[in-house]
């Protein structure tokens, strides 16, 4: 069963730096997203989604499946304040295809290669491929490192 979701609520990525709208479809090996590309976007430039954004999104999209493990408890419920950092460890065999325009939207989807969990770390291993309808945009394999950080109040 496919239900959208906000990414928002299993990535600390906020405006302007979000690139992924909704979760189409997630478990614990796949996931699929949604991307509009709106004219403002901080990659767009002559009215394309650049190959950063392209990359950005395939990352933000990967880590909605490890990020929905500090996010949320075993029981479904939310988990308050919680803090992330998370990073691309290594892009490997990237093809990018083609770049989508401002008006379209990308879909994007990532299988789980590889994951090692510690206390409060993960890292993982996923293929990706962007599409717009039906045509390839991009296609790579993406290392993942993402901890939950100690907030600190002053």
């Amino acid at each position: 069963m496919r239900t959208a979701v906000d990414i928002q609520n299993y990535l600390p990525h906020r405006a302007p730096m979000l690139m992924v709208d909704l979760i189409l479809d997630v478990n614990a090996s796949f996931v699929e997203t949604v991307f509009l590309i709106k004219e403002d976007n901080i990659f767009v430039a002559n009215n394309t989604f650049i190959e950063a954004g392209l990359i950005e999104n395939t990352a933000q999209t990967c880590s909605s499946i490890v990020g929905k493990k500090y996010f949320f408890a075993d029981d479904g419920s939310e988990n308050e304040n919680v803090n992330v950092i998370g990073f691309i460890s290594a892009i490997k065999n990237l093809k990018i295809h083609s770049l989508p325009n401002v008006g379209q939207s990308i879909v994007t989807r990532a299988n789980l290669v590889s994951k090692f969990e510690g206390d409060d770390y993960t890292l993982c291993t996923m293929s990706c491929e962007s599409l717009v309808e039906d045509k390839i945009l991009l296609e790579c394999e993406i290392n993942l490192f993402i901890q939950k950080t100690i907030s600190t109040v002053l």
